[in-house]
Formats: C-alpha cells, structure tokens, sequence
C-alpha cells in the first residue's frame, strides 16, 4: 500500500516533514476525486513526484514539498462555482494554493513554479523547471488512479 511506502521513506519524510501541520490536515476534510481526500491526493502526488524526480536526478525535495502543497485550497469545486467572477476552477486554483502556500510556510521559486503550473497547459503559462513538468504528469496519472480506486 502508497502509505506504507510513505511513512518507511525517511528521505521522503524529512522533505515533508514541516509541512504536515493543521492546515495541511484540514485538506482531509474534503473529498477529492471522488473516492479520496484532497489531503490523500496531494500525498499521493507529493511521493509519485518525489520518486519521479529522484529517479530522473531532479530537485526531488521541491518536488515533494510542491506536490503536498499543489491543491492547497479549502472549498469545494461547487463552493467555487457560486463565486460570480466567472473564472474556471482549474484554471484558478494553482494561484490560490500558492498564495495559500506561500501564507502558512517558505516556499521557493521553484517549489512556486511547481505549484502553480501544476495544471499547465491549460493555465497557459509555461513552467520554467523540469519538476513542474513531472507534476503536470503525475498529477493527471494520480487521478485517473484514484477515480478507478487504483491508490
């Protein structure tokens, strides 16, 4: 099981380790691909990225810390939906995260990057970091694995 590898990966732990506090733990209170949390979801994102990234000789560090923290937001879709400004959940999320993100810990430029292209292309603005493009991937693959309840 994912969370078994998790919690036995010292190095991944340590990376994560400052970010695991009562914010974090908030995002267990909302559904996310409709069989898991929005916490369980970063996680999942947070240590495919980190292996990914390690693997590839990557900044696996920022890449751990981006994933726990690339849907740091505490609404629901349907929440946001009723908001009259007319702009698309997707699309306006990765800012809200960062700004969320950047509020309760440090996040570096690359960690920023990693956060808020997590949804490119269709944000538009292109990533400028190798471990913003692995996101974009992992993300995607973590939830089409979620939805079938494959992690």
């Amino acid at each position: 099981m994912l969370n078994d590898k998790i919690i036995s990966d010292e190095t991944y732990l340590s990376y994560i380790c400052d970010l695991l506090n009562e914010q974090t733990f908030k995002l267990k209170g909302f559904t996310h691909h409709k069989y898991t949390t929005r916490f369980q979801h970063c996680l999942n994102v947070s240590y495919y990225n980190y292996l990914i990234c390690r693997f590839l000789k990557l900044d696996a560090r920022a890449a751990a810390r981006a994933g726990l923290l690339h849907d740091f937001y505490f609404y629901t879709r349907a929440e946001f939906n009723l908001d009259t400004t007319g702009k698309k959940h997707f699309k306006s999320h990765p800012a809200i995260a960062l700004k969320n993100a950047s509020d309760c810990f440090d996040v570096n430029k690359k960690e920023a990057d990693i956060i808020l292209n997590h949804m490119w292309p269709v944000t538009i603005r292109l990533p400028k970091y190798k471990e913003s493009f692995v996101i974009v991937f992992v993300d995607k693959f973590c939830a089409v694995m979620e939805r079938l309840k494959r992690i």
